[in-house]
């Protein structure tokens, strides 16, 4: 087999990190224009998210985040995401880490980010 010397995986997974951060940090500075929303599904379990223990016990593999009216304070950093977020009625604060893993990058990596317009 053939070496890859440009690393395609590489330089995928560094393109689907920018998009994230980008989005995110554009929402964070000017919120969500019209009916745009974010649906956020990444592992509970992964390096660098951080959960209630309420919130791990409900979602033990993993959540998907709708980020669109009701969220706030929204962080972007250059390795992981924060934000407020109310379930049931009690506001939470997530830690999500944008950092794909390389066994996981197969089934699209530790996050799956849909970006939906009304």
């Amino acid at each position: 087999m053939a070496t890859d010397h440009i690393r395609y995986d590489v330089l995928a997974r560094d393109a689907l990190r920018g998009v994230l951060r980008r989005v995110l940090t554009d929402a964070a500075e000017h919120g969500l224009p019209g009916d745009h929303h974010f649906f956020i599904t990444f592992l509970s379990t992964a390096e660098g998210v951080k959960l209630s223990p309420r919130l791990l016990a409900q979602y033990p593999e993993e959540m998907t985040v709708i980020l669109q009216h009701q969220f706030w304070d929204l962080t972007v950093t250059e390795d992981r995401f924060e934000v407020g977020l109310s379930f049931g009625g009690v506001a939470e604060r997530l830690v999500v880490s944008v950092q794909f893993h390389q066994e996981l990058l197969r089934s699209l990596g530790t996050i799956r980010l849909t970006v939906r317009a009304g």
